[in-house]
């Protein structure tokens, strides 16, 4: 019998795409009702779920039409994208960040261990304090090619970048976007119960780390141990002659290091965000050019080669978010909601601190974007563990973890699959390398749970 071979990432999406339209024939329609809060977003209204009077059950035709819908719901990024990807086409181009990447590993090349955990260590912290995640993206090629110097593959490079996003956001102590919209939500102070949070952080950490660098090394003693070693679009051009980092591209350089500073200044104080970032990055590219002395033709054919060589990603990107459209067009979304949420009160305290844990992971699958979860499910978590003795700040923290953990591994997450698209990660190969991971944060995130529950965390 021939092998089995998993399915183009594309295809992947259709076929749950297929799935989550055929739910919508089979689970009943229903709704809670909404509040609208202080800040203007709408939050369900605990215990006031009820099953329409009749189904709305979608044609057919819908399986094809979302699809169109979705790139237009996610064209904030899909854009964010294709000006990331031409932009740093045209910074690749002047050899500015090969020369740094010759000097960092003349430096570190005996201390590769060092330099991937320093880098997933500062994707952890961005997560964790100011909700950095899509604008890491930009960063993506620049780290693939500085583990494939470092004798990685592009799994180890994507693995520091979206471990340390999943890590962050799962144990974020300040995140803005997911903590203190869930406190919000759920009544508790603002960026309460960060100590607790600040302790795990760390362990949370060394797991993920130590199953990345575990594959790392693995890789480079046995190049065959690559998932991806016989995928020709996951395998960039190893760089072996370095430029000399001269005053042109040092000028390069800095300007980019200023750009990253002004993009985190924007996020942090100004909130920022697709259209700021997408029309700073193309302002840079224009800067750059001038600098490096190109010509304005010659910057525009790379610039949109760089664009160009993003548009699988931005199909992926478009697809996955068909999948929560079907299920909000066949009002279904809140009946999955509430279903996971009811079985909590038939347990025990520390039980339902685990179980929220569970039901916030599945639910990371329908609904992937973690604010929008926050004020979808936060609403039912709160009063449901003020019946079974949990704290609020131990569902905020289930929430969070069950959201950081699963952004990591499911397809519905938009930039997951706009990272695995650039890099040419099929889908199936990172679910093989990133699910023994998920189950031991599962593990750990449950001890954690239940840990907080026997010490009355608040």
């Amino acid at each position: 019998m021939k092998s089995f071979k998993v399915p183009h990432t594309l295809v992947l999406l259709f076929l749950m795409m297929i799935f989550a339209y055929l739910l919508t024939w089979v689970l009943p329609s229903g709704n809670f009702e909404m509040a609208t809060s202080e800040s203007g977003n709408k939050t369900v209204v605990p215990g006031t779920y009820q099953v329409s009077e009749t189904d709305v059950n979608l044609p057919i035709w819908n399986l094809f039409t979302v699809i169109p819908r979705a790139l237009g719901e996610a064209q904030g990024i899909i854009f964010f994208l294709f000006l990331i990807g031409g932009s740093i086409a045209v910074l690749r181009s002047t050899g500015a960040i090969d020369a740094v990447l010759g000097k960092i590993l003349k430096r570190f090349s005996h201390r590769p261990a060092l330099l991937l955990f320093m880098s997933t260590a500062a994707f952890m912290v961005g997560s964790s304090t100011i909700g950095m995640a899509e604008e890491y993206i930009p960063l993506v090629l620049i780290l693939i090619t500085l583990c494939i110097s470092l004798k990685m593959d592009t799994v180890s490079a994507v693995g520091s970048m979206v471990i340390g996003y999943g890590v962050g956001y799962g144990t974020a102590i300040l995140n803005p976007f997911t903590v203190l919209v869930a406190q919000g939500v759920a009544e508790i102070p603002p960026t309460s119960g960060w100590a607790y949070r600040l302790i795990i952080f760390i362990p949370f950490m060394l797991i993920g780390f130590h199953h990345l660098w575990k594959y790392a090394s693995k890789v480079r003693q046995t190049p065959s141990a690559s998932l991806v070693y016989d995928v020709p679009e996951a395998q960039p051009p190893e760089v072996t002659n370095y430029p000399q980092l001269d005053r042109r591209k040092l000028a390069i350089v800095a300007l980019t290091f200023v750009a990253l500073v002004v993009m985190v200044v924007g996020i942090a104080k100004y909130h920022w965000y697709f259209i700021e970032l997408g029309a700073m990055f193309f302002v840079l590219a224009i800067i750059i050019s001038l600098i490096a002395g190109q010509k304005f033709d010659d910057a525009a054919k790379t610039f949109t080669q760089g664009a160009a060589e993003l548009t699988g990603t931005a199909l992926l990107i478009g697809f996955a978010r068909s999948i929560e459209l079907l299920l909000s067009d066949a009002q279904v979304l809140h009946t999955v909601v509430n279903g996971l949420a009811t079985p909590l009160s038939e347990v025990g305290a520390e039980f339902s601190a685990v179980g929220m844990l569970l039901i916030q992971s599945l639910l990371n699958f329908f609904i992937p974007s973690g604010s929008g979860q926050a004020y979808v499910t936060m609403p039912i978590m709160a009063p449901i563990s003020d019946l079974v003795g949990v704290s609020r700040q131990v569902a905020v923290l289930a929430y969070q973890m069950g959201d950081g953990f699963m952004n990591m591994v499911v397809p519905t997450n938009a930039v997951l699959m706009g990272i695995l698209g650039m890099c040419g990660i099929p889908y199936g190969r990172w679910f093989k390398f990133i699910a023994p991971l998920i189950l031991k944060l599962f593990v750990a995130g449950s001890l954690a749970l239940i840990i907080a529950v026997l010490i009355g965390y608040q």
